[in-house]
């Protein structure tokens, strides 16, 4: 779907950080149950969009991810409602409805982008079409391209949103590597300090900030 080869490369190494990281905490043995589910979807989300950058990912079959995905958005709504954890009930929902935003967004770009290369005769079946796909528009940095207007409103729409809740996540990252930073004298943080917690938040920016770009090239 990405045209240009150095952006292909930026991209994958943008979702790979979070991919390896969900996977890192799925093998944690402190991660609970509904922790393990929602690192291993942002794991498998990282890989495909990973997959949806090069032309072999153009390959893979649209149902299986649709309802990846889909299943995906529904599992963090339920888990903040039936799990909430420490927080309150509503609490645990505006946690969870970016996580949600998120795998919804996968799931409508892969049947999107499905159905328009099926659309113009590249493919279609159980595949996005073929690698050839559309000629995108402007930049030409994607090789395919939502011919269609709502479509193509929808994903600039998603690539806003993606950009504020990345931007959101990353301040947040920020703030907790300044909070949990080493004393000033260079000595160990106190113990019980949880030092890799800037990690949750600035990998879901990254994850966020790259899935942005994509709805954005293909806009």
């Amino acid at each position: 779907m990405i045209a240009a080869n150095g952006l292909r490369w930026i991209l994958t190494l943008m979702f790979a950080a979070p991919a390896l990281y969900g996977l890192w905490r799925l093998a944690r043995p402190t991660t609970g149950l509904t922790g393990r589910v929602g690192h291993l979807l942002h794991a498998a989300m990282g890989v495909l969009m990973i997959a949806m950058a090069w032309p072999w990912g153009m390959d893979l079959a649209v149902a299986p991810q649709v309802v990846l995905f889909t299943a995906g958005a529904l599992w963090f709504v339920a888990a903040s409602l039936v799990w909430p954890g420490e927080r309150s009930r509503s609490g645990a929902v505006r946690a969870a409805w970016p996580h949600a935003l998120m795998m919804g967004a996968m799931a409508w770009m892969v049947a999107a982008m499905g159905t328009s290369g099926a659309m113009a005769g590249h493919g279609g079946g159980t595949g996005h079409g073929g690698h050839e796909g559309h000629a995108a528009s402007g930049s030409g940095l994607a090789s395919m391209s939502l011919t269609a207007t709502g479509p193509s409103v929808a994903s600039a729409l998603l690539a806003v949103a993606l950009t504020a809740i990345g931007l959101v996540w990353l301040a947040r990252a920020l703030d907790l590597a300044r909070v949990r930073a080493p004393l000033p004298a260079g000595g160990p943080a106190p113990a019980g300090t949880d030092t890799t917690a800037a990690l949750d938040p600035a990998c879901h920016a990254v994850m966020a900030l790259g899935m942005a770009v994509m709805f954005a090239l293909f806009a």
